[in-house]
């Protein structure tokens, strides 16, 4: 998940996670590694995962991290992080409103100089 980087008029705390709105949705295949997901979860803000996944409508996450995950929980978190591609979306910022598109599943993140 991406942060807002507008430093006028914008609320820091409110900077992140981006609010993605408007999503086209791209299935990718990847090869599933148990072991590559385990050692992936403590690297993941869940909290924003679980809460994007939701948003997206490509999964139900656990509402808690899973300490020890599922074989279950292992294929949602792999179809969340590796096979799914926001290929055109925007990305809203909850604390100035500004918007950023995401257009054949690459971010602008350029700013304008008035916005810097």
């Amino acid at each position: 998940m991406l942060q807002c980087m507008v430093a006028k008029n914008c609320d820091p705390a409110k900077a992140y996670p981006l609010h993605i709105r408007g999503a086209e949705l791209e299935e990718l295949e990847a090869e599933f590694n148990p072991d590559f997901i385990r050692k992936l979860i403590p690297k993941l803000d869940w909290t924003v995962l679980r809460k994007t996944a939701f948003e997206l409508g490509v999964a139900q996450l656990p509402e808690e991290c899973p300490s020890e995950p599922t074989d279950e929980d292992l294929q949602m978190i792999h179809k969340v992080v590796l096979e799914t591609r926001v290929k055109e979306a925007e990305m809203v910022c909850n604390g100035c409103g500004h918007v950023y598109v995401i257009k054949d599943g690459v971010p602008n993140m350029l700013l304008q100089d008035h916005e810097i």
